[in-house]
Formats: C-alpha cells, sequence, structure tokens
C-alpha cells in the first residue's frame, strides 16, 4: 500500500499563472525523489484559480522526505503557499 495526498489549492486573484509556473518546477524536482510515486498538478478547467495535487509515496517516510528536502521549502513554502487563498490536504491509502 502506498500512501496519496490530495491538496485542493486556490489561487489568489491574478496570481493563477504565477502558480502554475511554480507547480511545475515543483512537480519536476519532485519526480526525482527516491519515495515519489507521482506528482500531478492539474488546474480547473472551469474556474483557473482552483489546483489540484495529486501525490503518491513510498510510505509515510517518504513524504517527510519530500516536506523536508530543498525543493519544496523553496518553492512551496518560499513561493507558492503565498500566492495561495486556500489549501486543503486530504491523506488516503491506495487499495490493493
Amino acid at each position: 500500500m502506498a500512501l496519496v495526498l490530495v491538496v485542493r489549492m486556490r489561487a489568489q486573484e491574478g496570481k493563477e499563472d504565477e502558480a502554475a509556473g511554480v507547480m511545475k518546477q515543483l512537480a519536476e524536482a519532485t519526480r526525482q525523489e527516491p519515495g515519489c510515486i507521482y506528482y500531478i498538478p492539474v488546474q480547473s478547467n472551469e474556474d483557473p484559480r482552483d489546483f489540484m495535487f495529486y501525490e503518491q509515496y513510498r510510505d509515510e517516510a517518504a513524504l517527510a522526505e519530500h516536506g523536508a528536502s530543498e525543493h519544496f521549502q523553496r518553492l512551496a513554502a518560499g513561493q507558492l503557499f503565498g500566492l495561495l487563498e486556500s489549501r486543503e490536504r486530504s491523506f488516503y491509502t491506495t487499495v490493493e
């Protein structure tokens, strides 16, 4: 079984393009982590301010490593979070 994290985010008005750019950089770096299985950012077709990340990790330790990584601290905590109006996280486990 793998750990899944779904993150729903809403960008501040006028910040959606900047947020999407940071998400692309974050995804590229995160996909190189050994414990990352999937890291997929998506943007709503109906409202460009609405985003979602589908993240899947080997286990909780891999998620912790992601959160402590240089690229997460620099891109997510250092840039992306400041562009958001809201952010909600939900945790799941794969059904196998």
